[in-house]
């Protein structure tokens, strides 16, 4: 393969794995080069709304940690949201294009076939399903959220935080470790796993 280059990647459609979905869901296809500020200005518009009530991330391979972000973020900004969480794999397909002509003049072309790991998050205005593998319930926008969102505004003024944390500080927990049950994992496979990110005990 040292005189080949990838010319194209495309995905094998595959239907969402969410029974029952209105019809029109917005699905926001997570990229790997996606901006994360451009894919929320658009999925916060539209949860915005009104008659919007569910919304559809996905991503698979490495934007799969992007996915995830996403979601995060409009869990914390908009709060209240049900959750359901489903790990697949997914078949990408890899169009590679020799660079050494044939005698003809014409490219030799080899397509692959890449099995990667693929996330799909449906959030929720109204209630779900809580036996449905992968569900969780709506998180509290608790005290934390608004000290973190005034120490935000802070920093956004110019303030200059102290570089010793106070005790107060120390309690608070510094990051929120996803495990998979809690996600809904469906696969084991530990290198699966280890894309996502998840440890597991």
């Amino acid at each position: 393969m040292e005189n080949f280059r990838k010319v194209k990647t495309s995905e094998e459609a595959s239907p969402l794995p969410f029974p029952d979905l209105p019809p029109g869901v917005v699905e926001m296809k997570v990229k790997e080069g996606s901006k994360i500020r451009n894919l929320m200005g658009f999925a916060m518009g539209r949860m915005g709304l009104e008659d919007t009530r569910q919304i559809v991330f996905s991503g698979c391979g490495r934007a799969v940690t992007k996915t995830i972000t996403c979601v995060e973020i409009m869990k914390r900004k908009l709060g209240g949201l049900h959750q359901i969480t489903k790990v697949r794999y997914k078949t990408l397909l890899e169009v590679w294009e020799n660079q050494d002509l044939q005698p003809d003049g014409r490219a030799e072309h080899l397509t692959v076939h890449k099995n990667v790991p693929s996330i799909c998050i449906l959030l929720s205005k109204d209630p779900l399903d809580p036996n449905q593998m992968g569900y969780q319930p709506p998180e509290p926008r608790d005290e934390l959220w608004a000290e973190e969102g005034e120490a935000e505004e802070e920093t956004s003024r110019g303030l200059k935080r102290a570089l010793v944390a106070s005790p107060q500080e120390e309690r608070i927990p510094k990051k929120i470790q996803v495990l998979p049950e809690t996600m809904g994992v469906e696969n084991r496979d530990p290198g699966f796993q280890n894309i996502l990110g998840l440890r597991v005990p």
